[in-house]
Protein backbone atom coordinates (compact mmCIF):
# COMPACT_ATOMS: atom_id res chain seq x y z
CA UNK A 1 0.00 0.00 0.00
CA UNK A 2 3.15 2.30 0.74
CA UNK A 3 4.47 1.58 -2.79
CA UNK A 4 1.00 3.04 -4.10
CA UNK A 5 0.84 5.51 -2.46
CA UNK A 6 4.34 7.05 -2.44
CA UNK A 7 4.80 6.01 -6.38
CA UNK A 8 0.79 6.28 -7.86
CA UNK A 9 1.42 3.41 -9.72
CA UNK A 10 -1.71 2.25 -9.83
CA UNK A 11 -2.46 1.26 -13.62
CA UNK A 12 0.89 -0.46 -14.20
CA UNK A 13 -0.13 -2.49 -11.01
CA UNK A 14 -3.27 -3.08 -12.17
CA UNK A 15 -1.85 -4.51 -15.43
CA UNK A 16 0.99 -6.24 -14.43
CA UNK A 17 0.08 -7.83 -10.86
CA UNK A 18 -3.92 -6.88 -11.06
CA UNK A 19 -4.03 -10.01 -8.41
CA UNK A 20 -3.34 -7.14 -5.27
CA UNK A 21 -6.83 -5.78 -6.30
CA UNK A 22 -8.99 -8.83 -6.48
CA UNK A 23 -10.38 -8.10 -2.78
CA UNK A 24 -11.44 -4.32 -1.82
CA UNK A 25 -9.32 -2.10 -1.09
CA UNK A 26 -10.12 1.55 1.43
CA UNK A 27 -7.52 3.56 2.66
CA UNK A 28 -7.22 7.47 3.64
CA UNK A 29 -4.86 9.90 2.37
CA UNK A 30 -2.85 12.64 3.92
CA UNK A 31 -4.73 15.14 3.03
CA UNK A 32 -8.28 13.25 4.01
CA UNK A 33 -8.87 12.20 0.52
CA UNK A 34 -10.55 8.67 0.68
CA UNK A 35 -9.32 6.03 -1.86
CA UNK A 36 -11.40 2.79 -2.81
CA UNK A 37 -10.12 0.19 -5.00
CA UNK A 38 -13.06 -1.97 -5.84
CA UNK A 39 -11.10 -3.69 -9.03
CA UNK A 40 -7.81 -3.66 -10.95
CA UNK A 41 -8.51 -0.27 -13.23
CA UNK A 42 -11.22 0.72 -11.40
CA UNK A 43 -10.35 3.24 -8.37
CA UNK A 44 -12.27 6.34 -6.70
CA UNK A 45 -11.35 9.24 -4.96
CA UNK A 46 -13.88 10.95 -2.29
CA UNK A 47 -12.86 14.31 -0.32
CA UNK A 48 -13.32 13.95 3.24
CA UNK A 49 -12.29 17.37 4.71
CA UNK A 50 -15.32 19.21 6.18
CA UNK A 51 -13.79 22.40 3.68
CA UNK A 52 -14.41 20.01 0.68
CA UNK A 53 -18.07 19.10 0.55
CA UNK A 54 -18.58 17.64 -2.80
CA UNK A 55 -21.68 18.53 -4.90
CA UNK A 56 -20.55 16.89 -8.45
CA UNK A 57 -19.69 13.26 -8.67
CA UNK A 58 -17.04 12.45 -11.72
CA UNK A 59 -16.47 9.99 -13.85
CA UNK A 60 -13.62 9.75 -16.45
CA UNK A 61 -13.05 6.25 -18.14
CA UNK A 62 -10.68 5.66 -20.76
CA UNK A 63 -8.91 2.41 -22.33
CA UNK A 64 -12.34 1.38 -23.74
CA UNK A 65 -10.29 0.93 -26.58
CA UNK A 66 -7.04 -0.61 -25.80
CA UNK A 67 -4.72 1.38 -27.98
CA UNK A 68 -6.56 4.63 -27.32
CA UNK A 69 -3.23 5.34 -25.54
CA UNK A 70 -3.17 9.52 -24.85
CA UNK A 71 -6.66 9.72 -22.53
CA UNK A 72 -4.97 6.20 -20.68
CA UNK A 73 -1.68 8.51 -19.94
CA UNK A 74 -3.76 11.23 -18.60
CA UNK A 75 -5.87 9.78 -16.37
CA UNK A 76 -2.91 7.69 -15.08
CA UNK A 77 -1.16 10.97 -14.41
CA UNK A 78 -4.53 12.27 -12.80
CA UNK A 79 -3.96 9.21 -10.11
CA UNK A 80 -0.36 9.41 -10.02
CA UNK A 81 -0.79 13.29 -9.06
CA UNK A 82 -4.05 12.70 -6.02
CA UNK A 83 -2.25 9.49 -4.92
CA UNK A 84 1.11 11.46 -4.17
CA UNK A 85 -0.98 14.26 -2.85
CA UNK A 86 0.51 16.50 -5.80
CA UNK A 87 -3.51 17.20 -6.65
CA UNK A 88 -6.44 17.63 -4.09
CA UNK A 89 -9.54 16.82 -5.18
CA UNK A 90 -12.72 18.67 -3.81
CA UNK A 91 -15.10 16.85 -5.52
CA UNK A 92 -15.74 12.52 -5.87
CA UNK A 93 -13.74 11.00 -8.82
CA UNK A 94 -14.41 7.75 -10.28
CA UNK A 95 -12.03 6.46 -12.45
CA UNK A 96 -12.39 3.66 -14.78
CA UNK A 97 -9.80 2.24 -17.20
CA UNK A 98 -11.34 0.12 -19.51
CA UNK A 99 -10.04 -2.50 -21.93
CA UNK A 100 -6.58 -3.57 -19.45
CA UNK A 101 -5.81 -6.69 -21.51
CA UNK A 102 -6.07 -4.72 -24.76
CA UNK A 103 -3.39 -2.45 -23.40
CA UNK A 104 -1.38 -4.93 -23.40
CA UNK A 105 -1.28 -6.25 -26.67
CA UNK A 106 -1.67 -2.33 -28.16
CA UNK A 107 -5.37 -2.93 -29.74
CA UNK A 108 -8.49 -1.34 -29.77
CA UNK A 109 -9.92 -4.75 -28.00
CA UNK A 110 -9.51 -8.46 -27.51
CA UNK A 111 -12.18 -10.19 -28.62
CA UNK A 112 -14.99 -7.86 -29.62
CA UNK A 113 -15.70 -3.71 -29.27
CA UNK A 114 -16.58 -2.90 -25.81
CA UNK A 115 -17.69 0.27 -26.59
CA UNK A 116 -20.80 -1.75 -28.25
CA UNK A 117 -21.62 -3.63 -24.87
CA UNK A 118 -22.85 -1.38 -22.72
CA UNK A 119 -26.68 -0.73 -21.61
CA UNK A 120 -27.14 -4.37 -20.75
CA UNK A 121 -25.96 -5.62 -24.44
CA UNK A 122 -22.98 -7.50 -22.72
CA UNK A 123 -25.10 -9.71 -21.47
CA UNK A 124 -27.28 -10.28 -24.67
CA UNK A 125 -26.96 -13.31 -27.21
CA UNK A 126 -24.04 -15.91 -25.91
CA UNK A 127 -23.95 -13.80 -22.27
CA UNK A 128 -20.65 -12.78 -20.62
CA UNK A 129 -18.38 -15.43 -22.37
CA UNK A 130 -15.56 -12.86 -23.29
CA UNK A 131 -12.95 -10.63 -21.57
CA UNK A 132 -14.78 -7.37 -23.04
CA UNK A 133 -18.40 -8.29 -22.41
CA UNK A 134 -16.99 -9.36 -18.65
CA UNK A 135 -15.67 -5.92 -18.31
CA UNK A 136 -18.62 -3.85 -19.53
CA UNK A 137 -20.40 -5.14 -17.08
CA UNK A 138 -17.88 -5.18 -14.60
CA UNK A 139 -18.08 -0.91 -15.66
CA UNK A 140 -21.49 -0.42 -15.29
CA UNK A 141 -21.95 -1.87 -11.72
CA UNK A 142 -19.13 0.72 -10.81
CA UNK A 143 -20.47 3.57 -12.22
CA UNK A 144 -23.86 2.38 -10.88
CA UNK A 145 -22.40 1.96 -7.42
CA UNK A 146 -20.36 5.41 -7.50
CA UNK A 147 -23.80 7.17 -8.76
CA UNK A 148 -25.88 5.63 -5.85
CA UNK A 149 -24.26 8.35 -3.27
CA UNK A 150 -25.32 11.46 -5.33
CA UNK A 151 -28.08 13.13 -3.53
CA UNK A 152 -31.31 14.46 -6.03
CA UNK A 153 -30.20 17.78 -6.88
CA UNK A 154 -26.02 16.96 -7.02
CA UNK A 155 -24.58 16.71 -10.51
CA UNK A 156 -23.36 13.36 -12.42
CA UNK A 157 -20.70 13.52 -15.21
CA UNK A 158 -19.17 10.79 -17.23
CA UNK A 159 -16.55 12.20 -19.84
CA UNK A 160 -15.24 8.72 -21.70
CA UNK A 161 -12.27 9.85 -23.33
CA UNK A 162 -11.25 8.37 -26.56
CA UNK A 163 -8.59 9.24 -29.56
CA UNK A 164 -9.67 8.35 -33.02
CA UNK A 165 -8.52 5.65 -35.48
CA UNK A 166 -8.00 8.27 -38.62
CA UNK A 167 -7.53 11.95 -38.24
CA UNK A 168 -10.33 14.31 -38.21
CA UNK A 169 -11.20 17.78 -40.10
CA UNK A 170 -12.05 18.69 -36.79
CA UNK A 171 -9.30 17.41 -34.54
CA UNK A 172 -11.36 17.36 -31.29
CA UNK A 173 -14.95 16.51 -30.94
CA UNK A 174 -17.43 15.11 -28.61
CA UNK A 175 -20.52 12.88 -29.03
CA UNK A 176 -23.72 13.90 -27.39
CA UNK A 177 -25.50 10.61 -26.85
CA UNK A 178 -29.18 11.07 -27.45
CA UNK A 179 -30.91 12.17 -24.33
CA UNK A 180 -34.51 11.61 -24.88
CA UNK A 181 -36.90 14.11 -23.25
CA UNK A 182 -34.12 15.96 -21.89
CA UNK A 183 -32.22 19.25 -23.07
CA UNK A 184 -28.75 20.33 -24.14
CA UNK A 185 -26.57 21.61 -22.07
CA UNK A 186 -25.17 25.07 -22.70
CA UNK A 187 -22.24 24.80 -19.00
CA UNK A 188 -21.69 21.16 -20.68
CA UNK A 189 -20.81 22.69 -24.58
CA UNK A 190 -19.05 25.76 -22.38
CA UNK A 191 -16.50 22.91 -20.29
CA UNK A 192 -16.04 21.07 -23.44
CA UNK A 193 -15.19 24.12 -25.64
CA UNK A 194 -12.50 24.89 -22.78
CA UNK A 195 -11.37 20.90 -23.76
CA UNK A 196 -10.77 22.67 -26.57
CA UNK A 197 -13.50 20.34 -28.19
CA UNK A 198 -15.42 22.62 -30.21
CA UNK A 199 -16.94 20.04 -32.49
CA UNK A 200 -20.71 18.65 -31.07
CA UNK A 201 -21.93 15.64 -32.73
CA UNK A 202 -25.73 15.05 -32.01
CA UNK A 203 -26.68 11.29 -31.33
CA UNK A 204 -30.76 10.99 -32.33
CA UNK A 205 -30.58 7.75 -31.21
CA UNK A 206 -29.97 5.25 -28.39
CA UNK A 207 -26.54 3.41 -28.37
CA UNK A 208 -25.02 0.93 -26.63
CA UNK A 209 -22.02 3.20 -25.89
CA UNK A 210 -20.29 3.91 -22.33
CA UNK A 211 -21.60 7.48 -22.49
CA UNK A 212 -25.27 6.41 -23.54
CA UNK A 213 -25.51 4.55 -20.69
CA UNK A 214 -24.09 6.87 -17.49
CA UNK A 215 -26.77 9.56 -19.61
CA UNK A 216 -29.98 7.48 -20.03
CA UNK A 217 -29.22 5.06 -17.12
CA UNK A 218 -28.19 8.26 -14.28
CA UNK A 219 -29.16 11.09 -15.88
CA UNK A 220 -25.27 12.15 -15.75
CA UNK A 221 -24.25 14.53 -18.42
CA UNK A 222 -22.37 12.35 -20.13
CA UNK A 223 -20.19 12.63 -23.37
CA UNK A 224 -17.61 10.66 -26.24
CA UNK A 225 -15.03 12.70 -26.15
CA UNK A 226 -12.57 12.41 -29.36
CA UNK A 227 -9.35 14.13 -27.97
CA UNK A 228 -6.74 13.51 -30.99
CA UNK A 229 -5.66 10.52 -33.37
CA UNK A 230 -4.50 7.37 -32.15
CA UNK A 231 -0.58 6.52 -31.21
CA UNK A 232 1.45 3.94 -29.38
CA UNK A 233 2.25 4.76 -25.86
CA UNK A 234 4.72 6.67 -24.88
CA UNK A 235 4.49 8.89 -29.07
CA UNK A 236 1.71 11.33 -27.82
CA UNK A 237 2.43 15.00 -28.30
CA UNK A 238 0.64 15.84 -24.93
CA UNK A 239 0.76 19.43 -25.36
CA UNK A 240 -1.86 18.73 -28.31
CA UNK A 241 -3.93 18.06 -25.01
CA UNK A 242 -3.18 20.58 -22.79
CA UNK A 243 -6.50 22.64 -22.66
CA UNK A 244 -8.47 19.09 -22.06
CA UNK A 245 -5.90 18.52 -19.07
CA UNK A 246 -6.14 21.74 -17.63
CA UNK A 247 -10.04 21.80 -17.51
CA UNK A 248 -10.84 18.35 -16.97
CA UNK A 249 -8.11 18.85 -13.86
CA UNK A 250 -9.36 22.01 -12.65
CA UNK A 251 -13.26 20.39 -12.71
CA UNK A 252 -11.98 18.04 -10.44
CA UNK A 253 -10.40 20.45 -8.28
CA UNK A 254 -11.89 23.43 -7.99
CA UNK A 255 -15.32 24.18 -5.95
CA UNK A 256 -16.62 25.46 -9.29
CA UNK A 257 -15.34 25.74 -12.51
CA UNK A 258 -17.81 27.56 -15.53
CA UNK A 259 -16.35 28.58 -18.22
CA UNK A 260 -18.56 30.04 -20.78
CA UNK A 261 -18.82 29.69 -24.24
CA UNK A 262 -20.60 31.59 -27.25
CA UNK A 263 -22.39 29.12 -29.45
CA UNK A 264 -21.07 30.87 -32.32
CA UNK A 265 -17.52 29.23 -31.49
CA UNK A 266 -18.98 25.44 -31.74
CA UNK A 267 -19.64 23.72 -35.14
CA UNK A 268 -22.80 21.50 -34.40
CA UNK A 269 -23.86 18.46 -36.19
CA UNK A 270 -26.29 16.29 -36.15
CA UNK A 271 -26.10 12.66 -37.58
CA UNK A 272 -28.02 11.77 -40.96
CA UNK A 273 -26.94 8.07 -41.27
CA UNK A 274 -25.95 4.94 -39.41
CA UNK A 275 -24.58 2.72 -41.66
CA UNK A 276 -24.41 -0.87 -40.85
CA UNK A 277 -22.38 -3.61 -42.39
CA UNK A 278 -24.29 -6.24 -43.75
CA UNK A 279 -22.18 -8.67 -46.01
CA UNK A 280 -18.26 -9.11 -46.06
CA UNK A 281 -18.26 -7.04 -49.29
CA UNK A 282 -18.76 -4.06 -47.76
CA UNK A 283 -16.50 -1.09 -49.53
CA UNK A 284 -15.52 2.24 -48.26
CA UNK A 285 -15.69 4.35 -51.54
CA UNK A 286 -13.18 6.59 -50.21
CA UNK A 287 -9.36 6.61 -49.11
CA UNK A 288 -8.33 4.85 -46.09
CA UNK A 289 -6.66 8.50 -45.03
CA UNK A 290 -9.77 10.29 -45.81
CA UNK A 291 -10.25 12.25 -42.06
CA UNK A 292 -13.56 12.45 -40.22
CA UNK A 293 -15.54 15.52 -41.24
CA UNK A 294 -14.79 15.20 -45.15
CA UNK A 295 -18.16 16.54 -46.56
CA UNK A 296 -19.16 15.23 -50.18
CA UNK A 297 -21.87 16.13 -52.46
CA UNK A 298 -25.10 14.79 -52.64
CA UNK A 299 -25.45 11.57 -54.71
CA UNK A 300 -21.85 10.51 -53.68
CA UNK A 301 -21.03 6.90 -53.64
CA UNK A 302 -19.75 6.56 -49.43
CA UNK A 303 -19.86 2.87 -48.99
CA UNK A 304 -21.42 -0.47 -51.03
CA UNK A 305 -22.66 -3.86 -50.28
CA UNK A 306 -24.43 -6.53 -51.84
CA UNK A 307 -28.01 -4.90 -52.84
CA UNK A 308 -27.18 -2.00 -51.70
CA UNK A 309 -25.12 1.22 -51.89
CA UNK A 310 -24.87 3.93 -49.29
CA UNK A 311 -24.86 7.85 -51.06
CA UNK A 312 -24.53 11.35 -49.69
CA UNK A 313 -28.63 12.49 -49.18
CA UNK A 314 -27.29 16.08 -49.27
CA UNK A 315 -24.76 18.59 -50.20
CA UNK A 316 -22.31 18.75 -47.36
CA UNK A 317 -22.84 15.51 -45.95
CA UNK A 318 -19.65 15.01 -44.00
CA UNK A 319 -18.50 10.98 -42.36
CA UNK A 320 -17.17 10.26 -39.07
CA UNK A 321 -15.96 6.65 -38.05
CA UNK A 322 -15.56 5.14 -41.44
CA UNK A 323 -14.32 1.33 -40.48
CA UNK A 324 -14.86 -1.14 -42.87
CA UNK A 325 -13.50 -3.73 -40.78
CA UNK A 326 -15.92 -4.05 -38.51
CA UNK A 327 -17.59 -7.17 -37.52
CA UNK A 328 -21.62 -8.27 -39.64
CA UNK A 329 -24.08 -6.07 -37.92
CA UNK A 330 -22.27 -3.35 -36.41
CA UNK A 331 -21.96 -0.07 -37.59
CA UNK A 332 -19.26 0.95 -40.44
CA UNK A 333 -19.87 4.64 -41.02
CA UNK A 334 -22.43 7.48 -39.51
CA UNK A 335 -22.80 10.33 -41.97
CA UNK A 336 -23.65 13.95 -40.25
CA UNK A 337 -24.65 17.00 -41.47
CA UNK A 338 -24.31 21.05 -39.84
CA UNK A 339 -27.52 21.88 -37.36
CA UNK A 340 -28.43 24.65 -34.81
CA UNK A 341 -29.14 24.55 -31.35
CA UNK A 342 -31.98 26.13 -30.49
CA UNK A 343 -32.77 25.39 -26.97
CA UNK A 344 -30.32 24.80 -24.41
CA UNK A 345 -30.32 23.94 -20.64
CA UNK A 346 -28.45 25.91 -18.47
Amino acid sequence: MQQLIQHGEFLSLSRTEPQRFQTPIQFELDNHTKVAISAPGIIEFTPLSSDNISTKHIVLSCGVHGNETAPIEMCDDWVKSILTGRLEVTHRVLFLFGNLPAMDIAKRFVEENMNRLFSGAHSEGEGCNNIERQRAKALEEAINQFFAHAQADEQKFHYDLHTAIRSSKNEKFAVYPYLHERRYSNGQLAFLAACGVKTILLSENPTTTFSYFSSRQHGAHAFTVELGKVRPFGENDMSRFAQAKEAITSLISREDFSPQVSMDELDIFRVNQVVIKNADDFTLHFDDDTPNFTDFTKGTVLASESGKTYVAQQDGEAIVFPNADVAIGQRAMLTVVPTKLETLDV
